[in-house]
């Protein structure tokens, strides 16, 4: 058994016991113990009552958190032409048609979210085995597909982020970094998890918000109290 550090002890043991706490709380215990030698990020875990795998049950959908996310998000553009100098101009870091998506069929995928123009998407259609299971697939339902690339490119790096229910019906994003203030750090959580409940699909059945839990990178976790979480 690997033996742990002091540092893991003693995240370990501020943690004990603490469950199902407030988020301004959850979040200051969470920064307490991000103290690795690089900044940590702030990641959500929410647990839902739902099956994916059923299309009335999908959760999907897309939110803004108010103080960014901390991350630089590189963006891929598929666009040609006067749309493609848009994306350019916007600041997406790759940009092409056809040579993008050979590049992408290539194992090479440099970017962290995916725009395409609508007259695009059979080009983009090709690689869905690919983007499909790394969330990176355009979408016109997150604004992903778009002849608005300037703005779908601002909102990527602005912080916007994107969710989707994995198999297990949980849902997870980071959500900041451990060295913003506790405030901010609180007001991107409870976006995130408005934006959740809002996508609440029309065929989920008892309870859909069945645990939400905070972590950093290298830290412990902590489960959120709901009722609080979800009303605010």
């Amino acid at each position: 058994m690997a033996k742990l550090s002091k540092r893991t002890k003693a995240a370990r043991a501020a943690f004990d016991g603490k469950a199902n706490l407030s988020v301004e709380d959850a979040v200051k215990l969470i920064k307490s113990a991000a103290t690795a030698k690089f900044d940590e990020t702030v990641e959500i875990a929410m647990n839902l009552g739902v099956d994916p795998r059923h299309a009335d049950q999908m959760v999907r959908g897309v939110v803004t958190l108010p103080n960014g996310t901390g991350k630089d998000v590189r963006v891929a553009v598929f666009a040609r032409g006067a749309k493609a100098d848009e994306a350019k101009a916007a600041g997406a870091e790759i940009v092409g048609a056809e040579d993008l998506m050979e590049t992408i069929q290539s194992g090479k995928i440099e970017f962290d979210r995916c725009i395409a123009t609508p007259d695009m998407m059979p080009i983009v259609g090709r690689l869905g085995k690919i983007l499909g299971p790394r969330n990176l697939m355009p979408n016109p339902k997150v604004g992903t597909v778009t002849m608005d690339v300037k703005a779908a490119v601002e909102a990527a790096k602005g912080g916007e982020v994107q969710f989707k229910a994995e198999k297990a019906g949980v849902v997870h994003a980071g959500v900041g970094k451990a060295s913003f203030d506790e405030g901010k750090l609180v007001e991107n959580v409870k976006a995130f998890v408005a934006a959740v409940n809002r996508a609440k699909p029309s065929g989920a059945k008892g309870t859909y918000v069945k645990k939400i839990a905070l972590s950093s990178t290298m830290g412990p976790g902590v489960t959120v109290d709901i009722a609080q979480a979800v009303a605010e």
